[in-house]
């Protein structure tokens, strides 16, 4: 399986802009610099405005010009008004104006009373103001002027900014896309492990972009498209990115939202210029990653017109993969977690003529994976990679990466020379179920109920055969949980048969059991075992046809997502879905009972490891085994280790305990094991 989430690797380049920092600083320079300047004009215009002179009547005037308290005059003749400039004097509030205003007679305002005023005040300035009608308009809607300034700097000047020259909105119909060469990555197929069907099928299109004519000797067309298809984190994007470093031809990727904008129109405008400047760079390959963004099926909601954006784009994608006007030379790989919401045109041989699928790693797929990212960290030398991917089961390439990072991350904290077997195991357990809460404080009845409860899993999980071995069990807090069990499989399961599906049934239900049993209480700890039995058993009963009475008939729910139109509802009747129910109701009842026999059979067994767990807090699967044997168990306790560290003295390790356990029992069927 590929590794999905490695290290961050360049993934592409844009196309060189003339704009260097040079350039990008004098241009915030200049636009600052503009910003100041409307700043002060605007404070110029409106600071006569925040300070308006005071009007003061014709008798108040005659007073000031005869007390010589005036050192400025300015007569506006047209409009009738004189306005100047008094001195200060007492009586005067704080922060008062000194500029006045007298407003006269048009016809009182003539040569010679400007030259009495010039001769009454001979230490003023007296000026005479004709102001330009033109002049003052403008002045007025200066202050608009700028308002209308800014808003054309700061939106209008950034869209055509945007634009690239083709107009105010030019750019929204540009491809966003990325053009990656083999020197811009370092990632290739050697990177990609554990899905070695995929590698090879995207080997031949890389083959065939190298050498066209090998393929076209017998008349042969390479697929026009690919779709990768798979869980999220299993490698999609990592074998894309890997094609990018093995291809020797220009590597168009762009993401399905980058096509859908706010404007009408632009995703379709971004798929024909993402086509054209394929076409114009072919051989080369398009990679669209979430298609299922903008390649849903058509219908499938009340927007479902001609005119809807995400429609128009699919449209212009499925008229440029196989219209009239089709290049083979440009090959396009498709990425999605979603294959079953994509419209039938799309997957259709012509366009996506091949489906890859990148599913979850093996067995000697998480053995590869891990390998490879093992390799960048340093290894205690007890590490077992076998058992660590043997304890993997249904982790995605994502998860395993995410595994060893935690790992070193863990033998750091501790400051460990390398990564030991332990930090392994622990990073496993803190990837799947969360981060170990051991600082938490827990009530003691809280923690006995778990430890009797984690018991009850423990011990059917160790007894029946047709379950997964137990691995280990913890009553330390991890994630939402109280307490965990963990089981070990023998083998990565392609399909679940019904008997190893009621066993685990069975396993779900030792919890409660427990509880009822040795402390006749039920407690909420049982919720995500309830849901997990009880899912088990309506997948049983309606999709995988194991009822008695409901027969070989598919009952689930149908999630192609159709249009709205079509049916969503139940597709049965009423009397079949009591009879389903029933079956449901009487799968769990029969497992339950079976679970609840055998923890009344091994009641002993079950103290006696909850009380091992009380003291240890983590037992193995071996040291399970060994109390189910009637062994004891010789190692420090969390109590020792506690007073240890008070006293600063180190006591004794846990020995190891060599074990040859008995073969597991049939719990589903026959009599029941007797305990021993």
């Amino acid at each position: 399986m590929a590794e999905g989430n490695g290290n961050p690797q360049p993934g592409g380049s844009e196309p060189k802009r003339p704009s260097g920092p040079n350039m990008k600083l004098s241009r915030n320079v200049m636009s600052w610099l503009f910003l100041l300047g409307l700043a002060m004009l605007l404070v110029m215009v409106l600071s006569n405005n925040l300070m308006p002179p005071d009007p003061i009547s014709i008798s108040k005037f005659e007073t000031l010009v005869q007390n010589q308290q005036i050192t400025k005059l300015v007569i506006r003749d047209e409009d009738g008004i004189i306005e100047g400039l008094r001195t200060k004097v007492e009586g005067d509030p704080p922060g008062a104006t000194l500029q006045f205003r007298v407003n006269f007679p048009r016809t009182a305002i003539d040569s010679k009373l400007i030259d009495r005023l010039t001769q009454a005040l001979p230490n003023a300035t007296v000026e005479s103001d004709r102001r330009n009608q033109l002049l003052l308009v403008l002045l007025g809607s200066l202050p608009y002027i700028l308002i209308l300034g800014l808003i054309w700097f700061f939106i209008i000047r950034q869209l055509r900014a945007a634009g690239g020259g083709a107009g105010m909105l030019g750019n929204f119909g540009r491809s966003r896309h990325r053009v990656t060469l083999k020197e811009h990555t370092n990632i290739t197929f050697a990177d990609v492990a554990g899905i070695d069907e995929a590698k090879d099928e995207v080997r031949e299109i890389i083959e065939f972009l190298r050498s066209p004519k090998k393929f076209q000797r017998l008349g042969g067309r390479i697929p026009r498209g690919v779709l990768l298809v798979g869980a999220p984190g299993c490698g999609k994007t990592l074998l894309a990115k890997a094609i990018a470093g093995e291809a020797e031809v220009p590597f168009f990727s762009i993401s399905g939202s980058d096509f859908v904008e706010m404007f009408v129109g632009v995703g379709a405008s971004r798929v024909r210029d993402l086509f054209k400047q394929a076409k114009e760079n072919s051989p080369c390959i398009i990679f669209l990653d979430e298609i299922d963004a903008v390649g849903r099926r058509r219908g499938a909601n009340f927007a479902g017109g001609g005119h809807d954006e995400r429609e128009q784009t699919l449209n212009a994608i499925l008229v440029e993969m196989d219209g009239f006007d089709t290049n083979s030379q440009v090959i396009v790989i498709a990425a999605t977690n979603r294959s079953d919401v994509l419209d039938p045109a799309l997957v259709r041989p012509g366009r996506f003529d091949r489906q890859v699928f990148v599913g979850l790693p093996d067995l000697q797929g998480r053995y590869e994976i891990l390998k490879v990212h093992l390799k960048k960290i340093k290894l205690g030398p007890t590490v077992d990679v076998r058992r660590l991917a043997r304890g993997t089961p249904m982790f995605s390439g994502a998860e395993l990466a995410a595994l060893v990072n935690e790992a070193a991350l863990i033998a750091t904290l501790y400051n460990k020379d390398f990564v030991e077997q332990s930090d392994l195991e622990e990073a496993r357990d803190k990837v799947r179920w969360g981060r170990a809460k051991k600082s938490a404080v827990v009530d003691e009845r809280d923690r006995k109920i778990t430890a009797y409860h984690e018991a009850g899993h423990a011990v059917i999980q160790a007894l029946d055969r047709d379950a997964d071995p137990l691995h280990k069990v913890s009553i330390i807090p991890r994630g939402h949980a109280a307490g965990a069990t963990f089981s070990l499989p023998e083998r990565d399961r392609m399909v679940y048969t019904k008997s190893y599906l009621q066993a685990m049934m069975r396993v779900t239900f030792g919890g409660r059991i427990a509880e009822e049993v040795f402390f006749n209480e039920i407690s909420s700890g049982a919720a995500s075992d309830i849901r997990q039995a009880t899912d088990m058993a309506r997948r049983m009963i309606r999709e995988w046809g194991m009822g008695e009475k409901a027969g070989f008939v598919f009952y689930g729910d149908d999630e192609s997502g159709g249009a709205i139109w079509e049916s969503q509802g139940r597709e049965y009747s009423d009397k079949t879905a009591q009879v389903i129910d029933d079956e449901i109701k009487g799968i769990m009842d029969t497992q339950y009972a079976r679970a609840k026999q055998v923890i009344l059979d091994y009641r002993e067994k079950v103290e006696h490891i909850a009380a091992s767990l009380l003291t240890y807090e983590t037992l193995s699967g071996e040291e399970v085994n060994a109390l189910l044997r009637g062994e004891k168990l010789e190692r420090a306790g969390v109590g020792d280790l506690l007073d240890a560290a008070v006293k600063n003295d180190a006591v004794g390790v846990a020995r190891p305990i060599q074990l040859d356990p008995k073969p597991r029992a049939d719990l589903g069927s026959g009599p029941l094991p007797q305990p021993g």
